[in-house]
């Protein structure tokens, strides 16, 4: 009886750690503009290095389905993308100005004009996750202006 009620009890948890642990594959809101905030202050202490690590997904910048993105404010140009999605790979050195969602949406333009600094606005627009098909879903992403960059970082609805 002792042994039954052991592992019934050892199932429980083993079910309940996995239910947690899927439900934990997306980054949440919040985790998004903690990594935002992580982001800022690493470009302001050296951005170079900052940039270095957001593409090589090290450092802390890439976490699960959540990775910081930024821009030249200047002219537009996508300079650093923590994702391992080769669509969002594709976007270093195009004018972010100029990126589009499945549905038509110029989404660049609205990250573009969302970059103000002190201040985080949100942007809402369809992108492929990390790690799956190229089948875009809903995702918001969290930008404000650092410097002479426009940085953001999204979470996927």
């Amino acid at each position: 009886m002792t042994r039954s009620v052991i592992t019934a009890a050892a199932s429980v948890a083993v079910l309940t750690l996995s239910v947690s642990a899927f439900a934990q594959q997306n980054g949440t809101a919040a985790e998004a503009k903690a990594m935002l905030m992580k982001t800022e202050a690493a470009i302001k202490a050296d951005k170079a290095k900052t940039i270095d690590l957001i593409n090589k997904g090290e450092g802390g910048f890439l976490d699960r389905d959540i990775y910081p993105f930024c821009f030249n404010i200047a002219d537009g140009k996508v300079v650093a993308t923590g994702s391992t999605n080769p669509a969002a790979r594709k976007t270093i050195g195009v004018d972010s100005r100029t990126l589009k969602d499945a549905t038509g949406k110029v989404f660049g333009q609205d990250l573009y004009d969302a970059a103000k600094e002190g201040q985080i606005t949100e942007v809402s627009y369809m992108f492929p996750k990390p790690g799956t098909d190229s089948t875009p879903v809903a995702k918001i992403s969290l930008v404000t202006r650092i410097g002479d960059l426009g940085c953001g970082v999204g979470y996927y609805k």
